[in-house]
């Protein structure tokens, strides 16, 4: 049987060697300019650089180009795409058709993961884009457990799921924070993975706060909890789902590391033996609990919820 993936989103390069030492499998990186709520920012040479270290360790390396492109950076896609296969990269991470058609241009033997966080809802779709050329498709964060084990089952690409970390739950082109701040004759510098850690939406009645900043692709409003699944993943490893991925947007490089071991132990212990798992999953669980910040409550999502879309 083959294992399921352990991919990761590390902060900098700096975090490749300790998380790989620390059980990930793979990696996912990129530059906003093309990718979407990366939990730190590489740029080409740091790409070139994270995909070294992590092939030096057995490792996987996935580029972002998962933003939402319009005409004035169409014509960068093949180039870019080019400068990723060259460096080495494993997998293009895409959402708009308009990476497709340009990996196959520029380098049709590209690698390519369907993502766009949110239309990932039925096999059908990922079969879909499969046919397209995709070789594994991200499924939403909004849909349930059962509706998850039933497109592991019936897709004919990979299936990537998120168990752990922050989701998006609205984003705009525009910056919108920025114009509000504007338009009250205020200047506001927001730089993207700074000053945003402690910009957040609070809503009073049900005492949330909800995580918010900008970057070159907008603004975007983060859940007011964390999805935790650790002590859930029986059914999806039974289903054969090849990827589960921890969100480090917003993290601390410990905070991402200690969640990777823990993940990391929770996985292999389940391939050793089902029931090692289920006797140890509860504790996983608690060491997780400990960490987490007291302003960010574990919570399963959607997995034990009626699909809400």
């Amino acid at each position: 049987m083959k294992k399921t993936e352990l991919l990761v989103t590390p902060i900098s390069v700096a975090d490749i060697i300790p998380l790989s030492d620390a059980g990930a499998d793979a990696f996912v990186i990129g530059e906003q300019r093309y990718g979407l709520r990366l939990a730190g920012e590489f740029n080409r040479q740091d790409v070139e650089k994270a995909i070294e270290l992590a092939q030096s360790k057995g490792k996987k390396v996935y580029v972002a180009m998962s933003a939402i492109f319009h005409n004035d950076l169409v014509d960068e896609l093949g180039e870019y795409i080019k400068f990723v296969s060259d460096a080495g990269a494993d997998a293009i991470i895409f959402g708009d058709p308009a990476v497709l058609m340009a990996a196959k241009e520029s380098v049709p033997e590209m690698k390519l993961h369907w993502s766009t966080e949110t239309t990932g809802t039925n096999w059908y779709t990922c079969n879909y884009w499969g046919r397209k050329g995709a070789k594994r498709a991200v499924i939403a964060r909004e849909i349930n457990m059962d509706a998850i084990v039933e497109i592991a089952e019936q897709a004919e690409v990979e299936i990537e799921v998120q168990v752990h970390g922050m989701s998006c739950m609205f984003q705009s082109k525009r910056s919108l924070l920025g114009n509000y701040f504007e338009y009250q004759g205020k200047a506001l510098e927001i730089e993207n993975r700074k000053q945003q850690k402690n910009m957040v939406l609070h809503d009073k009645e049900r005492e949330n706060k909800y995580p918010i900043f900008e970057d070159a692709n907008g603004t975007h409003i983060m859940s007011p909890n964390d999805i935790c699944i650790i002590d859930e993943l029986q059914e999806m490893l039974e289903a054969g789902v090849d990827s589960f991925k921890i969100d480090g947007i917003l993290k601390s490089p410990e905070y991402i590391l200690a969640v990777t071991k823990a993940y990391r132990k929770a996985i292999d212990l389940f391939y050793e033996d089902p029931d090692l798992y289920d006797d140890k999953k509860d504790e996983l669980l608690a060491e997780l609990e400990e960490i987490q910040p007291e302003n960010r409550p574990l919570d399963t999502g959607f997995f034990f919820k009626e699909t809400v879309y």
